[in-house]
């Protein structure tokens, strides 16, 4: 934690789909559209590895209200950049129309070893997630914080799942992404750690064997950040709302802090058996919010509600200091009956029309802010 201050920073990456808004399927513009968006968001907004795609980021927040501002601030910013350019953005796990084909990659010589690598894995690296960074002391407690918040990633996965389309059909899955990004060399949940140092031999072992190509090629979904001093949770699907993903966040925060004081008692974190916990993952993204879960901890399938319900207890005492339990608290139960995937099916269902799934996603990523200044509209 910074000194002098009671909980730990925390910030957000989102990623979003550029969208024609005429046929809407999804537009090979992130290039053009990071050229507008960025002398308004500086080092805030970045390519991705398609075209289709942009990510924005916010500066290190210490609260709700905070991080809703900065979330407002950058997605309206790259809304205006984006309609600069004739187009519409989207925050989705996966591009609901369009993607036909091999995607788009932008021209970046750091994604060069990875096209070298992978080869046709890269043409359905079409996914959008939400990423959000919780500082931590240093390395070694990085490392052991990941193993306390492993057995809670699949409900992470079934809470923000928000991907049940791809390629212009219903793929029967809550959250598609999780099933397509598994099939990475290295990603998903990450091995159980006992020691930083056995973090970074397996690392530098990965890099040996030709599975890693740098450290943004460790695709775990909860890890120590390579270039900054945070945990990275990387398990979920971007929310097509701003007050989803800062709920998110300030839980996966809370829930990082009580994982800390576990870590600081002398406590290494649960050891979830590896085919339990992908066993759990596939559940999560199949059904997302819907029916029931695997608890990692029981072996047991059970309700999602139950689930829910104790990781608000588990990160309770956090939320209940910071005065964001009764927010977080009331999203959740919101999103336990009406989470992303479920409000996308429901758009699909009145018309069997994708263009409405699109037209909700357009009109819920688009927030209310006010829009910055002096874009070039030419």
């Amino acid at each position: 934690m910074i000194s002098g201050e009671k909980y730990p920073t925390l910030g957000v990456e989102e990623e979003y789909f550029l969208i024609d808004p005429d046929s809407r399927d999804v537009a090979p513009a992130g290039s053009r559209v990071l050229r507008r968006a960025a002398p308004v968001l500086g080092d805030q907004v970045s390519g991705e590895l398609t075209e289709y795609q942009i990510e924005a980021k916010t500066p290190p927040c210490g609260g709700m209200d905070e991080l809703l501002s900065h979330l407002a601030r950058m997605r309206t910013a790259v809304v205006q950049a984006a309609a600069a350019e004739g187009l519409r953005v989207a925050a989705s796990g996966t591009p609901v129309l369009g993607a036909h084909g091999p995607a788009p990659i932008r021209d970046d010589p750091g994604y060069r070893p990875g096209l070298d690598a992978y080869r046709a894995l890269n043409d359905t690296y079409a996914l959008c997630a939400l990423h959000t960074h919780v500082q931590v002391p240093d390395l070694e407690h990085a490392v052991l914080i990941c193993n306390h918040l492993r057995p809670w990633l699949p409900l992470l996965v079934a809470m923000s799942a928000n991907s049940p389309f791809w390629e212009g059909r219903d793929t029967g899955y809550a959250s598609w992404r999780t099933v397509a990004g598994g099939q990475w060399p290295v990603a998903g949940p990450p091995p159980y750690f006992t020691s930083a140092d056995r973090y970074k031999q397996l690392c530098a072992d990965l890099t040996d064997a030709g599975a890693a190509v740098g450290d943004h090629t460790l695709l775990w979904d909860v890890r120590p950040s390579a270039h900054l001093p945070t945990v990275e949770i990387r398990a979920m699907d971007v929310p097509t709302s701003i007050e989803e993903t800062a709920v998110l966040a300030v839980l996966v925060r809370a829930m990082v802090v009580q994982a800390l004081e576990r870590v600081q008692r002398g406590d290494p974190g649960p050891q979830v058996c590896d085919a339990l916990l992908r066993a759990a993952y596939w559940r999560s993204a199949r059904d997302g919010c819907s029916g029931h879960a695997v608890d990692t901890r029981s072996s047991k399938l059970v309700p999602v509600a139950h689930l829910l319900r104790d990781l608000v207890d588990y990160a309770r005492p956090t939320l209940e200091e910071s005065g964001e339990l009764v927010s977080v608290s009331a999203a959740l139960r919101r999103l336990a009956g009406h989470g992303g995937a479920r409000r996308q099916r429901a758009a699909f269902s009145h018309r069997a029309s994708l263009q409405d799934v699109v037209d909700r996603l357009i009109r819920h990523t688009t927030c209310a802010a006010p829009v910055p200044a002096a874009f070039d509209l030419t």
